[in-house]
């Protein structure tokens, strides 16, 4: 393993010459996290937050200076992990065993939980809709991009507080979670089929809202909206989730006070 940038590193013991000539046993997942388990009971964790890339290069490949962070070398190819923009938040952790299970959350597989255990985990705390979904303590890999589109799917509000959800309410829920996931898994396999994947956004065409502000929802019609905070965006559809409210944006309705639309008839 060859660090250029190493800020990405975040762990010092074991050192990284500890997985000079030893072989991945396997890889899976940590939530958003990759893992690469190795032998001598090592694991290599890699968030890539945003920006950050992964490419399967020739062997020995260069490390581009502006944007490369790492590489991973094996007899056959370079793994290359990269990061667009200036700011750097990937990260690489190198733990044993115990290191990796203190990196875990806490957060279940929705695969793995029943509609009741679901609903349980939804309760647990009073928090909107997509923070809840969102909770890596609560639920594992779900993104703000696929919790959009599981939202959109559910035809519930990003909003909604998640102790306020009658059962039908949770089965919706719980039944467009797992579909909307299973969904874009497979989408994504088959789109990448025997190579390496490349060009993996949060983003894609096929989505209904997420990243598709002012489009018509695929199902009704109606202007996709948005909320921004902190540099989050949240897109929804008024028709289909909020009954035609328009949610307010912390921002932008501040600003504009009056003048904001509170319903869609407010913007014909």
């Amino acid at each position: 393993m060859r660090i250029q940038s190493f800020s990405v590193l975040k762990t010092y013991d074991p050192p990284i010459d500890a997985v000079a000539a030893v072989g991945v046993d396997g890889v899976g997942r940590l939530g958003k996290r990759i893992v690469f388990h190795l032998g001598d009971g090592l694991h290599i964790v890699v968030h890539l937050m945003v920006a950050g890339r992964l490419a399967w290069l020739a062997p020995d490949a260069a490390i581009p200076r502006r944007s490369g962070l790492a590489a991973f070398d094996f007899t056959d190819g370079t793994l290359l992990l990269t990061e667009a923009g200036s700011k750097r938040k990937a990260s690489i952790h190198l733990v044993d065993d115990d290191g990796l299970a203190d990196l875990d959350p806490g957060g279940r597989e929705i695969t793995d939980l029943s509609v009741e255990e679901f609903g349980e985990r939804l309760a647990r705390e009073r928090h909107a809709l997509k923070r809840t979904l969102t909770d890596p303590r609560l639920f594992s890999g779900i993104g703000g991009a696929f919790a959009d589109e599981i939202l959109w799917a559910a035809h519930l509000s990003p909003t909604q507080m998640s102790t306020n959800l009658d059962p039908d309410e949770v089965d919706r829920l719980y039944g467009a979670t797992i579909n909307t996931l299973a969904r874009w898994t497979n989408l994504r396999v088959e789109e990448v089929g025997d190579g390496f994947p490349t060009k993996v956004t949060a983003f894609h065409p096929d989505m209904a809202v997420h990243g598709k502000y002012g489009e018509p929802c695929p199902e009704c019609g109606a202007p996709v909206q948005r909320i921004v905070h902190v540099g989050q965006e949240t897109n929804y559809c008024a028709g289909c989730q909020t009954g035609g409210r328009i949610l307010a944006d912390r921002a932008l309705s501040r600003l504009l006070k009056d003048d904001w639309p509170k319903h869609l008839d407010d913007t014909i």
